[in-house]
């Protein structure tokens, strides 16, 4: 039998709720009409992203690097 740990809930402002679990984050909870966010599923360290755009929500991985600018 396989061991996972507790889940994490985590409210991003009022409108989503993530949730982390064995390495996992995905999108549980999201007021959005179109529910995209939930529907893109887990993601872990090796890479991905959740969307949620009405909301302006983007979860990522903290190594992710990051281009705000180009020159």
């Amino acid at each position: 039998a396989s061991m996972t740990s507790p889940a994490i809930n985590h409210r991003i402002g009022e409108t989503n709720v993530c949730e982390i679990r064995d390495g996992q984050v995905r999108m549980i909870e999201a007021d959005c009409p179109d529910q995209l966010c939930i529907k893109q599923g887990a993601f872990g360290t090796d890479g991905g992203m959740i969307v949620c755009l009405p909301n302006r929500v983007v979860i990522e991985p903290a190594s992710s690097p990051r281009t705000d600018a180009v020159s």
